[in-house]
């Protein structure tokens, strides 16, 4: 059997092991002013992007509005349009960083939809490139992320200081 070694995923297992289930993890980095502890790479008025610690690919983000609201029903005019605009701001980053073929970007409305937070409504932004999936996921049940979330982090935070991507 072969084994790929990835000790930095460590501190995820223990963090989310720990986290009681009525914790928000979203409501807790909004809260705090540590943004690069939460992986919080952007934040308006109204909304907030995390990097997912659990990412489907390289550069998955979550954005999100900063008040815990459950459905897009409870969102006023003003966080749609803010959410909005800062799905496009990221979008353009994301794609002068990363340079991705694609995206996915959805949101997991309840628990049964795959929603791991359902009390707080956020947007999946996962970028795609061609061929990004192989035979590691079917025969290994393994996703390899080329990328630390700390590199990541960083490229986003430069690009957003940059105002090209204003």
């Amino acid at each position: 059997m072969d084994v790929l070694w990835a000790p930095w995923r460590l501190q995820y297992i223990v963090q989310a092991r720990d986290q009681a289930d009525d914790t928000c993890f979203i409501c807790s980095a909004v809260s705090s002013s540590d943004d690069r502890a939460n992986l919080v790479v952007h934040r308006t008025a109204l909304s907030v992007v995390i990097l997912n610690k659990f990412p489907y690919n390289n550069g998955h983000l979550l954005i999100a509005p900063k008040t815990h609201k459950a459905e897009p029903g409870e969102l006023d005019d003003a966080e749609l349009l803010d959410l909005m605009h800062t799905m496009q701001r990221m979008l353009t980053v994301l794609r002068k960083v990363l340079t991705p073929d694609g995206f996915n970007v959805g949101l997991n409305l309840g628990r049964v939809a795959g929603a791991g937070l359902p009390g707080h409504l956020h947007w999946h932004v996962v970028p795609r490139w061609q061929g990004d999936t192989n035979f590691m996921p079917v025969v290994a049940d393994t996703k390899v992320i080329s990328q630390s979330l700390e590199a990541l982090y960083g490229l986003l935070a430069d690009a957003l200081s940059d105002q090209q991507c204003a």
